[in-house]
């Protein structure tokens, strides 16, 4: 019983895992689509670029959740060592400040300053 639950877990990690990439590869493409054709209907290459950033940004960004996900269930199935441990708390660090810093870098400005603007969000 324990290996078929070990097992399932296992492959659920790795179809998150699967899941983050693709969205970061489909959001890329996507991004690139729209990007090429709204520069080419209104001719502002510059207003174009920046939406093209933000929507590439999304795109990685949500992927990146799924793969930080991935790594979290991932760590149920292998084996406990202080090493396994660490090392999965470095790939979180990185990818949370990677997550934090695409954020900041769309929406223009500190999480924490989104209800002064007034584009408060909800999650």
């Amino acid at each position: 019983m324990y290996e078929r639950v070990h097992g399932f877990i296992e492959q659920l990690a790795k179809l998150l895992e699967f899941a983050g990439v693709g969205i970061i590869v489909v959001g890329a493409v996507a991004a690139s689509v729209f990007f090429l054709r709204q520069a080419r209907r209104s001719g502002d290459w510059r207003a174009a670029y920046e939406a093209y950033r933000a929507n590439l940004g999304r795109g990685i960004l949500l992927g990146l959740e799924l793969l930080v996900g991935a790594d979290i269930i991932g760590t149920i199935t292998a084996p406990l060592t202080f090493e396994s441990v660490g090392l999965l708390a470095l790939i979180v660090v990185i990818r949370t400040f990677l997550s934090f810093s695409l954020e900041t870098e769309i929406e223009g400005r500190w999480p924490w300053r989104r209800a002064e603007a007034g584009g408060a969000r909800t999650r």
